[in-house]
């Protein structure tokens, strides 16, 4: 599967996606509403969030797809880059909040008198912009080294994924900590000076996401198909064969763990100014839970289609929960079972076995 969708004519078909998609706010801003050829804004910031998720399910597809380690606390990362450039969005909104005043209205109301030490020159964007890749980065290399050397692997680094992020939840639910509470973020102003509601804003943070996007899958189709990317698969095949034949997994598994988590956080820093809110509820287990559908849905292992997991899922999960709200978690789950029963390649997998159907036909 993995050497078709690295083909010429699969990354043609990338490439012209990427096009239609760079496409829709260019037809949101040249065209008026009613227009044949109007995009809404709902449905540009719609897919700038599906766009941010697919990022998020590459990300697990590196560590998972490829070097077979299953990680159920992708959210935090996510999260962590989100709250880095949420904080920088807050002090944008300067005295424009509701208490008029140099601190965001959260500190003012729990009567804060001054920011915190770690708000320290948070005002700065591109200081902010560093907290994105360092904060999820270092998190995830040190829980990594502890981890890998420990030789913790399986359904048990599974399980302490998931207590890591739920862990951060509940630390980020405090008002005491300084992130807003169970508010969190919201409310936002500016960006480097630009209206955060302006349609041209809007647009350019949806370009931006989309270049994020298909940078990262060059990023990890050149990992993938490098000799690093074959020592991964080692390790997801076979690690005490590959520990045998002289290679120390501990580093390999560092470096892919590491890089996934900032892709995460890059991800999350994109998806805060879109949507307009960053809390803890990104961090509660069923978020990096439904990563792992959407990388499942897709077909793991193979890039591409986590990215069109992200896109399927989150778009049933749009139409379901306007009409079904109570029945989205009884679907997602439904899904999930008769993806691994019917599909366990996902949809890519679907896909390659119908076109060797119809070839052989």
């Amino acid at each position: 599967m993995t050497s078709s969708l690295f083909s010429r004519p699969a990354w043609t078909g990338i490439v012209v996606c990427a096009a239609l998609l760079a496409l829709l706010p260019i037809l949101n801003l040249s065209f008026e509403s009613g227009h044949a050829l109007h995009v809404s804004s709902y449905t540009v910031a719609l897919i700038g969030k599906f766009m941010c998720y697919a990022m998020a399910a590459l990300a697990l597809d590196l560590v998972w797809g490829y070097t077979g380690i299953l990680s159920l606390g992708h959210g935090v990362f996510f999260a962590l880059g989100g709250y880095a450039h949420g904080m920088y969005l807050m002090r944008a909104i300067g005295k424009d909040g509701v208490y008029q005043s140099n601190l965001p209205d959260f500190m003012v109301f729990l009567d804060w008198k001054a920011y915190p030490w770690f708000w320290s020159f948070t005002d700065n964007f591109w200081y902010c912009m560093a907290l994105v890749v360092l904060v999820p980065g270092v998190l995830a290399f040190v829980f990594g080294y502890f981890a890998f050397r420990s030789r913790i692997k399986g359904v048990y680094f599974s399980i302490i994924t998931q207590a890591m992020t739920f862990a951060f939840m509940l630390l980020f639910f405090r008002n005491n900590t300084g992130f807003g509470g169970n508010n969190g973020f919201t409310d936002f102003k500016r960006i480097l000076g630009f209206s955060i509601t302006e349609p041209g804003t809007k647009a350019a943070l949806y370009l931006i996401t989309l270049a994020a996007l298909f940078g990262a899958l060059l990023l990890c189709r050149w990992i993938v198909t490098s000799k690093l990317g074959r020592v991964l698969q080692g390790v997801r095949d076979s690690e005490s064969r590959l520990m045998f034949i002289g290679y120390n997994p501990l580093w390999f598994k560092l470096f892919v763990w590491t890089l996934s988590a900032v892709l995460c956080g890059i991800a999350g820093a994109l998806y805060v100014p879109q949507v307009g809110i960053i809390n803890p509820s990104e961090m509660s287990p069923g978020n990096s839970i439904e990563m792992v559908i959407w990388a499942a849905v897709g077909g793991r292992g193979s890039l591409i289609g986590p990215i069109i997991g992200a896109f399927s899922v989150n778009g049933l999960k749009s139409w379901f929960t306007a009409a079904f709200p109570d029945l989205w978690l009884y679907a997602l789950g439904l899904i999930f079972i008769l993806v691994t029963l019917f599909m366990p390649q996902g949809i890519l997998g679907l896909t390659r076995k119908l076109q060797k159907s119809r070839e052989a036909a």
